[in-house]
């Protein structure tokens, strides 16, 4: 049973800046050394190590040893959907302190690449992403509230006809120990709508890479669509532009 003592433990963690600096640093699914988390946070390698040891025992980060070198990563997408959904929640500071803005608030990154396209942990998100989600809301082929998602039948066609593994992403989601939903609303941080999380979500994203429609952008969360890729999104989810970055 979750104690209130356990949540507070876990909200203190998270609110140190060199530890959120880390934690958001790893929200790509990449696995990183504590040196270079502590390049990321500005902090010496020795304090890092310290953070990230409580991160580890917190059950939030797991450590991997691969040769002489040990890698942290998130401990899982529950993790990564609780911090995307803080990033949500925050407020500008500019909005905060009452600055105008003559176009309204930019939310989520300052990058444009990261606002318009991104991965949360597994899954695609970003403009592009709800973009696309509101095509398969639209088209009925997926029914999305703020609590849960379903797959119609209709979807499962399109989807697999995309390429889209849901056999194995159903597996994911069935077997014990994951903790993993099918398919998950997840409230964008940047454009604060939903796109699609969850193994669905993650097989989607799988799927655009591997058919090359989109590919990671080095040292960065965000993806770029790919030339093809830009002719194959707008095709299959009907959009009548989609941007290169």
């Amino acid at each position: 049973m979750v104690s209130i003592a356990c949540i507070a433990q876990t909200a203190s963690l998270i609110g140190d800046l060199a530890r959120a600096s880390m934690l958001t640093a790893l929200m790509d699914g990449r696995a990183l050394t504590a040196t270079e988390l502590s390049r990321i946070a500005g902090i010496a390698p020795q304090t890092a190590s310290g953070h990230l040891t409580r991160l580890v025992d917190a059950g939030l980060l797991v450590r991997e040893r691969q040769g002489r070198h040990r890698y942290h990563r998130l401990a899982s997408p529950a993790v990564a959907h609780m911090i995307e959904s803080i990033m949500a929640l925050s407020v500008d500071p500019d909005v905060q302190e009452g600055r105008p803005r003559s176009a309204g608030p930019v939310t989520g990154p300052r990058d444009k690449a990261l606002r318009y396209a991104r991965t949360c942990y597994d899954h695609l998100a970003g403009q592009l992403a709800v973009e696309m989600t509101d095509h398969l809301i639209e088209s009925g082929c997926i029914e999305l509230s703020g609590d849960g998602g379903v797959l119609t039948d209709e979807g499962d066609r399109f989807l697999q006809s995309l390429g889209v593994d849901l056999d194995s992403a159903r597996h994911r989601a069935s077997s014990r120990g994951t903790g993993r939903m099918f398919c998950r609303p997840c409230l964008d941080w940047s454009a604060r709508r939903l796109h699609i999380g969850g193994a669905l979500g993650a097989a989607m994203c799988q799927c655009y890479l591997d058919k090359g429609w989109i590919r990671r952008a080095a040292g960065s969360r965000a993806v770029t669509v790919t030339p093809h890729g830009q002719r194959a999104i707008m095709d299959a989810f009907s959009l009548t532009t989609v941007s290169l970055f």
